[in-house]
């Protein structure tokens, strides 16, 4: 799944002054099949707007965004979204959240729940598939999610601060552990993020965006070999880069 972004800009327009604002002014972007990009930069840069314009959520003001050749100008189940804040359905058990989309769409039951324990399993939460929302630590609803957006056999998954809210031991497993689910499966992943130790851990690409209005200032290619060690000095060294690279932009 590729996605081709295209001369894309998005103006908002004040509901008191009715001023234009633009967002994001220009960005062209290619984002190829099975890679892992993220987005980062100054508060404000456009981050999330750029990633709910590939999502389909909004639609650009000028320019186009094509997945796979087909212009997006709707959400899509071939696009996961995964937000900054869980969103489960608390009068759900854990493995009936995490197969909702699948029984939806008319799948097996038997099949489905077959297959959510599997991933359960994977993200260390097998045990606790009969369990609901409000007898789960944050970490594990947030794995929950995740792993309800994976299942939906979505080819690309678009994460925004999805980490975010956890603390450093359960966001560096679970970066391990999502990785390596959508590596199998050849998944595009776009991401967004403040953390740049998780951004150089995970990504293939990273894309950082100039303050307000968003523009690509710079795109670091990441060839660290995986898994990768943060305590390289190497893996120190491109987060120091990526970090001076930011704050030489300012605030947004």
């Amino acid at each position: 799944m590729t996605f081709e972004i295209e001369n894309v800009s998005k103006i908002f327009v004040s509901e008191d002054s009715g001023e234009k604002v633009y967002a994001l002014k220009d960005i062209n972007l290619t984002i190829e099949t099975g890679k892992f990009v993220s987005f980062v930069g100054p508060s404000g840069c456009g981050k999330t707007t750029l990633l709910r314009l590939i999502e389909g959520f909004e639609n650009p003001t000028e320019g186009t965004i094509k997945d796979d050749g087909e212009l997006v100008t709707e959400p899509s189940n071939e696009r996961g979204f995964i937000f900054q804040h869980y969103s489960l359905f608390p009068w759900l058990n854990v493995i009936e959240n995490v197969i909702f989309g699948l029984d939806i769409n008319g799948k097996p039951e038997k099949e489905n729940k077959k297959r959510a324990l599997e991933y359960l399993e994977t993200v260390g939460l097998k045990d606790f598939a009969e369990r609901y929302p409000h007898e789960l630590s944050g970490g594990m609803k947030q794995r929950v999610a995740i792993i309800r957006s994976i299942i939906n056999d979505s080819k690309s998954l678009l994460m925004d601060e999805s980490f975010s809210a956890l603390d450093v031991q359960t966001k560096h497993k679970l970066q391990k552990q999502i990785y390596k689910i959508c590596e199998e499966e050849n998944k595009t992943i776009i991401f967004v993020t403040h953390d740049i130790d998780e951004t150089v851990f995970l990504s293939d690409e990273i894309v950082v965006l100039s303050r307000r209005p968003g523009t690509v200032k710079k795109i670091f290619k990441i060839n660290l070999e995986r898994p990768r060690d943060r305590d390289a000095q190497e893996f120190k060294d491109l987060v120091s880069e990526i970090t001076q690279e930011i704050a030489a932009l300012g605030d947004g």
